[in-house]
């Protein structure tokens, strides 16, 4: 059974994206990740065999943590995700194909929108929650802006850019979480650094 979504954001607010994350190393830097209390970890699909990322960090964690895809671009590889042991589709975008399918297969699914057109569709679609991306090009007023509109249940997930230092505006205008990118994981980073950068964001929430 999935964690729902909003607990785990609920627990940390915070959504690891692993781009490039190597097979090899997923066991370690999944390890870091949830000894700082991460709750949710995405493996963008053009990473180095992401399926196999995806099945091992599911295994070993997906009791504590969703695991899922990230950068899904196409219908097909939903069914691949749910196979592989995940339970999260993110994507860049908005397709309400992806969504629906996501949804029929049992998977949460946080498209990426940058208009309340976008928004407004990828939750009749059936979204759990919206990836506000790229943003920076959406600051906190545009959150503030969204949130007086959409539903009060709406998750809005700023994505792109973020570092420990722009999230309290952010939580400020009305975000419940965010997806960290560069600034938490490059495939370079050995666990220690990943861990390291981790517990920085994890700081900069007032949670130790």
């Amino acid at each position: 059974m999935n964690i729902p979504l909003r607990k785990a954001l609920g627990d940390m607010p915070l959504v690891a994206i692993l781009r490039g994350l190597a097979a090899e190393s997923a066991l370690a830097v999944g390890q870091a990740l949830i000894d700082a209390g991460f709750r949710v970890i995405e493996v963008p699909l053009n990473s180095p065999r992401p399926l196999d990322s995806i099945a091992i960090l599911a295994q070993a964690f997906g009791a504590r943590a969703l695991v899922g895809a990230g950068t899904v671009l196409r219908v097909d590889d939903v069914a691949r995700v749910k196979n592989a042991g995940g339970q999260l589709i993110v994507m860049p975008h908005g397709d309400t194909t992806i969504i629906r399918a996501a949804k029929e297969l049992g998977l949460i699914c946080v498209p990426g929108v940058a208009t309340p057109t976008e928004g407004f569709a990828a939750l009749g679609a059936g979204a759990d929650g919206l990836k506000l991306f790229p943003a920076e090009a959406m600051p906190p007023a545009v959150v503030r802006a969204w949130r007086a509109v959409f539903p009060a249940e709406t998750l809005l997930m700023p994505v792109g850019g973020i570092t420990p230092e722009r999230m309290a505006d952010y939580l400020a205008a009305g975000a419940n979480g965010f997806g960290l990118g560069s600034a938490l994981f490059v495939p370079s980073a050995p666990p220690a650094v990943v861990r390291e950068r981790a517990q920085a964001f994890v700081a900069a929430l007032g949670r130790r």
